[in-house]
């Protein structure tokens, strides 16, 4: 299997061999394509999606999960159709993001289901406060990790200056990176938007109020319905 350049991992000649492959009907050839030009770039879309995104409901090894998502790409694969305009990497990480966001949910129900015929024997030694913020604080991970693949896929929709990008990337790169933030106030984090992208504060609040109304809109969406359409 050849290993492609890690920035350049899923690039056209991919894309060109998947259409190569659904066009293809005699399967020895099929298994050869999928396994010199696609397996290694569906191996790492996997990997670095599961990495990136991690939810908090699969109690499955890593090497488990993946396997499963890549399977799920494979299956679906036939329904890639290029002359649609969709770049085959964005079209399979939408395909394998939206694949562990519904698993991740059943996982979630099923959890639910278990820990309703449980409690009642655990309340003796842990108060139902605590079980509760546990709860919330998974359910939170979550949200906040849908809500950057969410944004992560409509950037480039939602703003055509090339400030307003930046920006909202920057706010985005926060999120991803808020584990290792400090309890920055909100004058903190202008701040350093403006350090990441070099522009003033007027831009930085047009941009933060427009993702604000996605976010607050997306937020519903997923107390309603445990999910947000990406």
């Amino acid at each position: 299997m050849k290993k492609k350049n890690k920035r350049m991992y899923f690039d056209e000649d991919v894309q060109n061999a998947i259409v190569q492959y659904n066009g293809e009907e005699n399967h020895v050839i099929r298994n050869k394509i999928y396994s010199e030009k696609i397996a290694y770039a569906f191996d790492k879309l996997c990997e670095n999606i599961i990495n990136t995104f991690k939810f908090s409901y699969f109690d499955s090894h890593f090497n488990d999960v993946k396997q499963e998502v890549l399977s799920f790409l494979v299956l679906n694969m036939h329904k890639y159709n290029h002359e649609k305009g969709f770049k085959a990497f964005s079209y399979f990480s939408v395909v394998a993001k939206n694949y562990l966001i519904l698993t991740n949910n059943n996982n979630y129900k099923k959890l639910k289901t278990h820990n309703s015929a449980t409690k009642s024997r655990e309340l003796s030694s842990l108060s139902v406060d605590k079980l509760k913020i546990s709860d919330e604080n998974a359910r939170t991970v979550d949200f906040l990790n849908l809500i950057i693949l969410y944004f992560d896929d409509k950037i480039q929709n939602l703003f055509k200056k090339s400030d307003d990008i930046a920006i909202a990337h920057a706010v985005i790169k926060l999120f991803k990176e808020r584990s290792t933030l400090e309890n920055f106030n909100k004058k903190g984090l202008y701040l350093l938007i403006r350090e990441m992208t070099g522009v003033e504060t007027s831009k930085i609040t047009k941009v933060i109020n427009v993702m604000k109304k996605h976010y607050i809109k997306m937020q519903k969406e997923f107390n309603e319905k445990g999910h947000i359409p990406l």
